[in-house]
């Protein structure tokens, strides 16, 4: 007789799983369900490296090509919303398998492209075709494992997300070296394969619901938000923030889009996005911890190839390896964590992953000139410990209190922020360390002059005699070079500060009690 998987009570905790599958198929499942999801996660990254040499051959100007990578975000946060709705309305099994089979021809397609415009149109169908594999992927597992074995399989999965992005400037970089640009994308064709072969074969299909309506209005409003939102982020930087009328365009349609989207789900009859999601406080409080976490790592690790490549002078794959070892820590906590989840207070261990986390910036902030790659390496390290232990159990918090049924719809309304949580990051910490530097070389820059008595009488006046063009480059160099060490230091030690700040909301979360199925 199937048994009935053992529930955990909470506000929303009323219906009853169905019954969980064996263990063999459960392996099979999870092969299958993470093999799919490390596509998606991989390409987040690994196109960075290879937008050079894609730009050379399609004659892009650097403004051009970083529309591959806009291109294939907007899609990604377009249906990643409805992904829900899609399992719901059609069956999560026929969704996963049209996504796989979507993103494996769309990766395809974008190693053909021969032009900017039909590479920014892959990209995108790849974004929106690969959307929906994090959220169901996690659905999945969800409804695949009881609570307390749920620990060792979200920790493989997370370890995918977290370990794929890390490497994928390492892949992509050898194989833009050894091969080129376009087997970065043809690799997902092989993969896509498998992966298709497995989930048609071993996930089992779920009840769907025909009757199921999408909340048009709903959708549109928050994908122009989202959408919007997103374009701003990415062009902010280039186009000198709200000193540009296209980046005033896209701040007044957010707010717009915001305002229509929040009247309309407090007033519709059945919303896009249910409002019992938004009552429940593990997976709301999860979910701004997840964002909060998710730009403090990110953010860092966007900041910190160009730290390695432009000023300790690591070409592209040496620069990968520097920061590899984030991924080796990841992968040693999750394992830890994936087995203590659920066998006392999980609080604690975000808690501690946070303080972790906190550990490593500080140590970051303390940059120096005359630094090597071991700062870079050691702290990379606490950083991966660090976040295995957060992650995973906030997975598990976040979800422990959602009805089964609403599984599909949290887990894209979490993706969807956490994705908006590493955007908004990033932008927020490229633009205070883009401030922090220009305010250092100004500061710099008007000590270095001939009537401070320093530079008439030290010993670095030979090197940079301020009457010699030759010197006076060479020390704009020098102050350049400090000038943004200092701003890594400064974006480090706000990184710090918001570790730290965030250990407290750990104690918002509900501790889940047992109950018998």
């Amino acid at each position: 007789m199937p048994r009935r998987r053992r529930g955990w009570s909470g506000p929303l905790d009323k219906a009853i799983d169905s019954p969980a599958p064996a263990r063999a198929d459960r392996a099979l499942i999870s092969a299958s369900i993470i093999l799919a999801t490390v596509m998606p996660a991989i390409d987040t990254t690994i196109a960075n490296v290879a937008l050079p040499r894609m730009g050379g051959s399609m004659s892009a100007s650097v403004d051009q090509i970083t529309w591959v990578l806009t291109s294939y975000i907007v899609g990604v946060v377009i249906m990643t919303p409805i992904s829900g709705w899609l399992a719901q309305r059609f069956g999560r099994k026929r969704i996963f398998l049209i996504s796989v089979v979507g993103f494996t021809i769309a990766s395809g397609l974008c190693g053909a492209a021969t032009s900017l415009g039909e590479m920014i149109v892959f990209r995108a169908l790849q974004g929106a075709l690969g959307a929906p594999m994090a959220p169901l992927s996690q659905a999945v597992l969800l409804d695949t494992y009881d609570y307390e074995e749920r620990g060792p399989i979200l920790a493989l999965w997370s370890m995918s997300l977290m370990v794929a992005p890390i490497l994928g400037p390492v892949l992509g970089g050898h194989i833009t070296e050894t091969l080129n640009w376009r087997w970065v994308f043809y690799i997902n064709v092989p993969i896509g394969i498998i992966a298709t072969l497995g989930v048609a074969a071993f996930i089992p299909n779920e009840r769907r619901d025909p009757t199921s309506r999408l909340d048009v209005v709903g959708w549109a409003m928050l994908s122009a938000f989202v959408v919007a939102l997103q374009l701003m982020l990415d062009r902010g930087q280039s186009a000198g923030w709200f000193e540009s009328p296209e980046i005033i365009t896209y701040a007044v349609l957010l707010a717009i889009a915001l305002y229509l989207f929040v009247i309309h789900i407090l007033t519709a009859e059945q919303p896009f996005l249910p409002l019992a999601l938004l009552r429940d406080r593990n997976l709301v409080m999860t979910t701004l911890v997840n964002m909060a976490v998710g730009l403090a790592l990110y953010s860092s690790m966007a900041l910190l190839p160009p730290l390695l490549q432009t000023f300790m002078g690591y070409p592209v794959e040496m620069a990968g390896w520097v920061l590899a070892p984030r991924g080796v820590g990841a992968l040693i906590s999750s394992f830890i964590a994936g087995r203590l989840v659920g066998r006392f207070d999980d609080r604690l261990m975000i808690a501690f992953g946070l303080c972790t986390f906190a550990v490593s910036f500080l140590q970051m902030s303390g940059m120096s000139p005359d630094m090597d790659s071991r700062l870079i390496v050691v702290t990379g390290l606490i950083q991966g410990l660090g976040s295995g232990f957060i992650f995973i159990p906030l997975t598990t918090l976040g979800f422990a209190t959602i009805a089964p049924h609403l599984r599909s719809q949290a887990t894209g309304f979490a993706t969807l922020l956490r994705n908006l949580g590493t955007s908004l990051g990033i932008s927020i910490m490229v633009t205070l360390y883009t401030r922090d530097a220009q305010i250092a070389h100004a500061r710099m820059a008007e000590a270095a002059s001939p009537d401070n008595p320093l530079m008439r009488s030290s010993p670095i006046t030979p090197w940079y005699d301020l009457g010699d063009p030759a010197g006076l480059a060479a020390l704009n160099g020098e102050i350049t070079r400090q000038a943004s060490l200092a701003a890594y230091a400064s974006v480090f030690h706000l990184l710090f500060m918001l570790s730290l700040a965030l250990t407290p909301l750990v104690l918002l979360l509900q501790k889940p009690k047992r109950i018998s199925a």
